[in-house]
């Protein structure tokens, strides 16, 4: 939200005033002086008008959890348990997911309560790489390598997704890189080649490494790396 529309709103002055106030060096963003009335200011910095608060700085999260099966990625849930009972209560305050797993899939899962900062993360036109350890019910085939590296139609969104890496650990089993992550892509991808996803487990988005010491259902905070590397 941008500065101006800020102390207008929390300070109970016209915008023409608060332009005024923000100009004449009154205002400060966390404990420093800004005179730009069009600089956008998130909920997670602290405005003051004359040494006065008028906005708290919210305390951002940005958590990493290990998922395991059988929790759906999800706030509330009448029959399935979700992520969110893995999550100390106290943390919930505006968490959401950053790129969900279908209740079957494991690994990494991000929440986090910062909306702009989770868009860049999953948003498709980025193309941050979703590297997943996939197992198949059937051999993985050459046709596949090709199919993959030429990117899979998807009728429902009538388009024809990004190219995505293979690489094959058994035949039935794979590392496989995506840089979209639409809705259940890596599985509806094999389906469209004639196979299925038995097993479906994120290690990593972009530069955020699942931990190999953190166990399913434990979460830790991303580090500040983490953070800035999205």
């Amino acid at each position: 939200m941008k500065l101006s529309r800020i102390v207008s709103n929390q300070n109970g002055v016209s915008r023409k005033r608060a332009n005024a106030l923000i100009a004449t060096g009154r205002v400060a963003v966390n404990g420093q002086v800004c005179r730009d009335s069009q600089n956008e200011v998130s909920e997670f910095c602290a405005v003051g008008v004359d040494g006065k608060a008028i906005q708290q700085a919210r305390p951002s999260r940005y958590l990493m959890l290990n998922k395991p099966a059988g929790y759906l990625s999800a706030t509330v849930d009448d029959t399935h348990p979700t992520v969110f009972r893995l999550i100390d209560s106290s943390l919930h305050d505006g968490l959401h997911i950053g790129g969900r797993l279908d209740r079957a899939s494991t690994g990494l899962l991000i929440l986090t309560n910062d909306g702009n900062w989770s868009r860049r993360l999953t948003e498709p036109k980025i193309k941050i790489p979703k590297v997943y350890r996939v197992t198949t019910e059937q051999p993985i085939t050459l046709e596949t390598h090709q199919r993959f590296a030429e990117g899979i139609w998807f009728e429902y969104e009538q388009l024809t997704t990004s190219p995505a890496q293979i690489e094959e650990i058994h035949e039935r089993e794979a590392r496989i890189t995506i840089y979209e992550g639409r809705y259940h892509q890596v599985k509806r991808m094999f389906h469209a080649v004639g196979n299925r996803v038995t097993s479906l487990h994120r290690e990593r988005m972009g530069k955020i490494q699942l931990n190999d010491e953190l166990p399913p259902g434990q979460y830790r905070t991303l580090t500040a790396e983490e953070i800035a590397s999205v």
